[in-house]
């Protein structure tokens, strides 16, 4: 398999809440608690070194909360190579109520010092060129530009290997400017960057289309229940994922991705990555955390993820619903 390697600038302890409907103002009740280390490039690492994968996580990681983090390396086998640097890596609070809303309460990062960037580079560069493919995936620590995470792709782009950026708001339209292999948005951050509303398929596809026209061979833009647009350079493909019982969407996006790498590097066909990763995808919602590709149902999953190309679907109305 592959080896892998992973960049979260802005790690974070995520507390994930199942509820009711939330009664704001009022006293609630709450079902169960999970509480795990998290951070985008970080799911994306467990996800993929479950699919078989070598895989290295490196960014930034607060000195004062590490411990957590650390056991969570430990444990299922990813290479810690992270920066420490002062303070605390934060705390988020995902609210997962039973209808499937999922309210984010984001906590604030430790201060990115100012010499965080260089010491990232330092560490990267012994690692940029033994990598298949790099991840950069996430929000931004407070005190780092977004013109900064553009420099880590230039960088990280030396090393050969297709770099993919999963990333939103300024990050996003700051690291399209560095053209990396591939970019993840969903529906919502896509219309962001584009800065008009993308209300059916066919606008996100000609969003996305900007973003290849630019230079970005790979855009695969999550939507949600309404499943995943990817449009590559050989096809573009949509996918429809099975219904299942939704507990949180949180690490969706994320296994996602991960699937979808899996795939381009273990030389599946397009139909097949898709179906796959999306499927993967499927089965994460059922649950707190990253997705298992190893779920006892995953290959009835798979079966019930229908692909088909795009723009020429047998979905009636999908191109303008």
């Amino acid at each position: 398999m592959a080896r892998i390697l992973t960049i979260t600038l802005n790690p974070a302890l995520d507390l994930s809440v199942e509820t009711p409907d939330l009664a704001l103002g009022r006293v609630n009740s709450t079902g169960r608690t999970h509480i795990e280390p998290a951070g985008k490039g970080i799911n994306l690492g467990r996800v993929l070194k479950r699919l078989g994968h070598e895989v290295v996580l490196s960014g930034l990681l607060g000195a004062d909360n590490a411990g957590p983090f650390e056991r969570l390396f430990a444990d299922e086998g990813l290479e810690d190579r992270f920066v420490r640097v002062p303070g605390d890596s934060r705390t988020n609070i995902k609210l997962a109520e039973q209808g499937g809303r999922v309210t984010d309460l984001n906590g604030v990062s430790f201060d990115t010092p100012a010499d965080a960037a260089s010491r990232l580079q330092f560490r990267l560069a012994g690692l940029i060129d033994d990598c298949n493919a790099i991840v950069i995936a996430g929000s931004l620590p407070r005190g780092w530009a977004p013109a900064q995470l553009a420099e880590l792709i230039r960088f990280c782009q030396r090393g050969g290997a297709p770099v993919w950026l999963d990333a939103s708001g300024d990050a996003l339209t700051a690291g399209i400017e560095a053209r990396p292999f591939g970019v993840k948005p969903n529906h919502e951050e896509l219309a962001e960057w584009a800065g008009r509303p993308l209300p059916n398929l066919t606008a996100q596809a000609d969003a996305g289309r900007q973003l290849q026209q630019s230079g970005i061979a790979h855009v695969v833009i999550s939507r949600g229940g309404d499943g995943v647009l990817w449009l590559n350079p050989r096809r573009d493909l949509l996918a429809r994922a099975p219904q299942v019982p939704v507990t949180s969407t949180v690490c969706a996006g994320d296994t996602l991705l991960a699937g979808l790498i899996h795939g381009e590097l273990s030389g599946l066909d397009d139909h097949t990555c898709l179906q796959q990763a999306t499927a993967l995808s499927a089965e994460c919602v059922r649950h707190f955390g990253v997705g298992h590709p190893d779920a006892d149902d995953i290959e009835q999953l798979q079966q019930q993820t229908r692909v088909t190309p795009w723009p020429d679907t047998e979905l009636s109305g999908e191109a303008s619903s």
